[in-house]
């Protein structure tokens, strides 16, 4: 069998990925999680966009009929991070600092999209890697992988971001893309 020109490419552009990640997480390990452990359920990846919102809703819909968990992974880097408290100018806080600002990013992004009372069903990961990684690798031993069809990068007019574009390549799993229903 041979390989087509789009899957080497594809392959690189995951391996450039890990690549990158790999030097980001050298001295982490221990600091910050680096995994998120699933072992069943509907993993659904989460950015902070309005389409991850609506990937996130309709996760959390399908997770209930079927009675699976449901787990919201978030992968993240110190530039994707948002501040945190301790921040100030001239002061870098420890790593750990910006994983917790993380944490109550993606907590403060499910409740808006769930509510307080099914936010309470839901288990929150947050993975000190590339996002492509982090899914994939919590996907393996998940029921389903959801992601929304764009996130927040790139260009608005592709019907694939590059996320779920690669994730739909590589999952270990079946994968549900989600498209948003906003025309903007």
């Amino acid at each position: 069998m041979t390989q087509q020109p789009a899957d080497r490419s594809g392959n690189a552009a995951l391996a450039a990925e890990r690549d990158e990640a790999a030097t980001e997480l050298a001295g982490v390990e221990g600091q910050v999680s680096t995994r998120a452990a699933v072992e069943g359920g509907v993993v659904v990846g989460h950015d902070g966009s309005d389409c991850a919102q609506e990937a996130l809703q309709w996760a959390a819909t399908l997770a209930e009929r079927a009675s699976w968990p449901l787990h919201v992974v978030r992968g993240w880097r110190i530039a994707t991070a948002p501040q945190p408290p301790s921040w100030e100018l001239g002061y870098v806080p420890p790593i750990g600092e910006y994983e917790q600002a993380v944490q109550a990013d993606l907590e403060a992004d499910v409740r808006a999209a769930l509510g307080a009372e099914r936010a309470g069903q839901v288990t929150c990961h947050v993975v000190h890697a590339a996002p492509v990684r982090s899914l994939i690798e919590a996907a393996q031993h998940a029921d389903l992988l959801v992601v929304g069809a764009r996130g927040r990068g790139g260009f608005a007019g592709l019907l694939l971001g590059s996320v779920s574009d690669q994730v739909t390549r590589h999952a270990p799993c079946p994968v549900t893309v989600v498209r948003s229903q906003n025309k903007a």
